[in-house]
Order: C-alpha cells, then structure tokens, then sequence
C-alpha cells in the first residue's frame, strides 16, 4: 500500500503491476513446474561476444550444448565446455538435442534473433533473446504473438529492466514529482569508438576464414561475400544485419521511459537530422523524434534519439556543466511540467536535475516489486525464475515485443526524409507507404522462419 503518495495518473496505472512482478500473461508452466532448487537445461546459440556473457549469467544452471558458426569467436566458451556437445547450426542442434533443452539463450547477431527464438518456443523452450528482440517489426510481432501461444517464459535482454534505477524512475514520476512528462531526450555515443559506419565503410571481399561458417553466419540474410567488415561486431553497421546504434542502445536507455511512461505505439516518427550517410552502413550520427499520442491520463509525449555523440546534447533549459545520464556518455532525460529527471544507460544514477534538488528530497515509498539479486545477472535470474513457474519476467516478449516494435520504426526512419505516419491499429506506414517495405526481412532460399 502506498502510504505517502498517490498517483494523480488515474486508472491508467490500474492493474499495471501484477503483485509478483511485471507482464501481461499468467504464469507459464510450459514444461511442467521446477522446482526453484532444480537446474534448467540450456542451450546456447551465441557462444562468443555477447553469448559468453549470457552463458556466464545462466552458470547457476545447466548448459547442455552450445552453437556457434565461428568457432574462433567462441574458442573460450567451447573450452570451458569441454563435455558439452557444439554445433555450428542450430537447427541440426535443436534436432539432435530437444529431448535434452528446457531453455535456450539467444545471443547471435540481430538478423538472426527473431528465427533462433521462433524454433526454440515452436519446440516448447523457454527464451532469452538478447536485445534487440529481432531486427524488424514483424519478425518481433510474430515474436509476441508466439511467446503467448506457445506458452513458454520469455526475457529480452535489456538488463536495465532489471535496475533499481529504472524502477525508481517509475515511482519518483508516477509520485507527480516531476509533473507530467511530455518529453524525454536520449543519447549515446555509440557506434563512436565501438564498430566503424558511415561513409567510408566499404565491405571488401577476402577468402573466408577456416574456422568460420560464412553460409551459417548469413542465415536468413541474402547471399554476399565474406568481408572481415561484417564479422565479428561490426554487422551492427550493416542494415541488413544489425539496427546501428539505435537497436545497440535504446532498448537499454529508452527502458526506463517504455516502462514509466507506459509507452505504446506512437503516431509519427521522424529522423530530422543524420550525418555521415554511407552507401553501405547507418549514418554516422542520427537524431530521431517520436511522437506518441495521451495514453489515460498521460498526456503526449514527444521521445529525441540521439547517438553518435561525444557527450550529451545541449538540452534547452539545462547548463551544459550539469552532469546527466551515467557521465553524459549515455543517458536520459525527463522533462515534466513541474521538474526535470535524468537517468544513465540501464537506469542507473536516477535523480532529479538539477542535482541540488536531491538535497532535501523523500523517494517515494516503494511501488513496484525489485528484482531478485545484484545487476545485471538480477535479469537472468528473473527469467530463470520464470522458467520454474514463476512470475512473468520483466522484459517478457508480451512487454518487450511492443517496445521493441516501436524503437524500430526509428531505425526505418533513417531511409527517409520527413516524418513517417504510423498506423497502429493496422500495423502499418499510412505515409509514406514505400516504408512498408521495411517491416518484413526477405528470408533467403532454404530458411524458414516458422
């Protein structure tokens, strides 16, 4: 019960936060209950980059086979498996060892999240995706879609979900401490200093390394040569396997406003400003606008990405010497009517702006359930939970797949000059309609996605 505070936004926060934890779907039993004492049995596809830091994060419980088309890029994961069986594709993985999976992380690059997540919940298992959930909007529709059908417990993973922080930014604006927010700014300085896009990006054919399997590696991308640009990271730059910066940073940055503003589907979306537009890659820089429209008693709210940045950007109303975000590196801020809330990459560093206003300032009295243990490996832990017959995940696919939905829009905006026109209810540009052609991936010859 909420002694101290109340919320002035109504009914819109009804029913919002389920007594156990966050989602929209009951508690999933799929596989029939676990005990929370007895270990999952995970596969990994991803066993090098990302996927050797999910392993790590799932080590609690078992990890029964593993799947990685580059066996140098997993070379330290495989040794530290020495027993457990590899596979270098995913479907032969799934064939051979289904009797012997309860759950699967997803680690491998963005073209491929939405195909690895779709033939492990077909096939009954349970589903860590990391972020972002999938590379277009239908591939995360179907994706939310499924994860419902099929009955399987779901996380996405942006672990920021998981932070004190993000939930503590929940409470201070749901309080009306900052009065109703109508816009939020973010920023990154991703991909600067991370993986090279822009103009001078060119993939330059060379012979395929023996230890990769360049077929494998494309998947359901269309055929092209092997080019050390796209392998290992730097495919984030490449349309057709990543989502650039956007899709690398604001399902993390932009968690805590999805969650506290209780985003859904915004009207427009805009990219007005990109720099450095490469034949090849994304932009080197890029400002994003999104608009969405009231939701209950919220009022519109008007969303600025920026990534590509040295340092925060000059926010109207803000000295450029205040400190924002995790060190103006990356972050967020709230602009409501009454005051100003800034937060870092994952919901860290919450607090009021500016910082002298932290002084004699009372936190709300805690709303939303914490979750379970330390960040970030607190966010592996609430799907595992889930996994057992617990409450739904945080950043499940019923929660994830509409965030996700909308941060990708921003990423087709970058094709176009002007505002883009969404229509939610049919799920669809209404102008300008060529956008259209962004929503579905062409799925290469020979891959089917379910």
């Amino acid at each position: 019960m909420i002694t101290r505070r109340h919320f002035f936004y109504g009914t819109l926060l009804a029913g919002a936060v389920p007594a156990g934890g966050f989602g929209s779907v009951p508690s999933l039993r799929r596989l029939g209950f676990k005990s929370p004492n007895e270990k999952l049995n995970i596969a990994a596809v991803g066993a090098g980059g990302k996927g050797r830091s999910d392993i790590a994060g799932c080590a609690t419980e078992n990890i029964v086979a593993l799947c990685d088309p580059d066996e140098k890029r997993a070379a330290e994961t495989f040794a530290k498996y020495p027993k457990v069986p590899k596979y270098k594709d995913f479907r032969r993985m799934f064939d051979k060892e289904d009797k012997n999976i309860d759950a699967v992380l997803v680690s491998c690059p963005d073209h491929m999240h939405g195909i690895v997540s779709m033939w492990a919940m077909e096939r009954g298992k349970h589903v860590y995706c990391q972020k972002p959930l999938t590379r277009t909007v239908w591939e995360a529709q179907q994706l939310t879609k499924a994860a419902a059908r099929y009955g399987v417990a779901t996380q996405m993973g942006n672990q920021g979900y998981s932070s004190e922080g993000t939930r503590l930014c929940c409470e201070i604006i749901w309080a009306g401490d900052i009065g109703p927010v109508r816009e939020v700014h973010a920023w990154t300085n991703r991909p600067l200093k991370y993986w090279p896009q822009g103009p001078d990006v060119v993939p330059k054919e060379e012979p395929v390394p023996p230890t990769l399997d360049w077929d494998l590696w494309l998947g359901v991308a269309a055929w092209r040569p092997y080019s050390p640009a796209y392998v290992p990271h730097n495919w984030r730059g490449f349309p057709d396997f990543g989502c650039g910066a956007i899709g690398d940073m604001a399902c993390h940055i932009l968690g805590a406003a999805n969650m506290a503003l209780r985003l859904t589907a915004p009207v427009s979306v805009e990219c007005i400003k990109k720099e450095g537009v490469g034949k090849y890659t994304f932009p080197q820089r890029t400002i994003i606008r999104f608009d969405f429209p009231a939701r209950g008693s919220m009022p519109p709210v008007t969303i600025y990405w920026y990534d590509g940045l040295e340092k925060r950007p000059h926010i109207e109303g803000v000295p450029d010497d205040e400190v924002l975000g995790d060190g103006n590196i990356n972050g967020s801020l709230f602009i409501g009517e009454k005051g100003m809330l800034t937060t870092g990459c994952y919901g860290e560093n919450t607090r009021l702006v500016p910082a002298s206003r932290m002084k004699d300032y009372k936190l709300p009295e805690p709303l939303l359930t914490r979750a379970p243990g330390r960040f970030p490996q607190a966010h592996y832990r609430d799907w595992i939970r889930a996994c057992k017959g617990g409450e739904p995940a945080c950043s499940n696919f019923s929660v994830a797949g509409p965030f996700v939905q909308w941060m990708l829009l921003g990423v087709i905006a970058m094709h176009f000059e002007g505002k883009l026109i969404w229509d939610a209810e049919r799920g669809r540009f209404s102008s300008p309609t060529e956008a259209n052609q962004y929503l579905k991936p062409r799925f290469r010859k020979g891959w089917k996605f379910a």
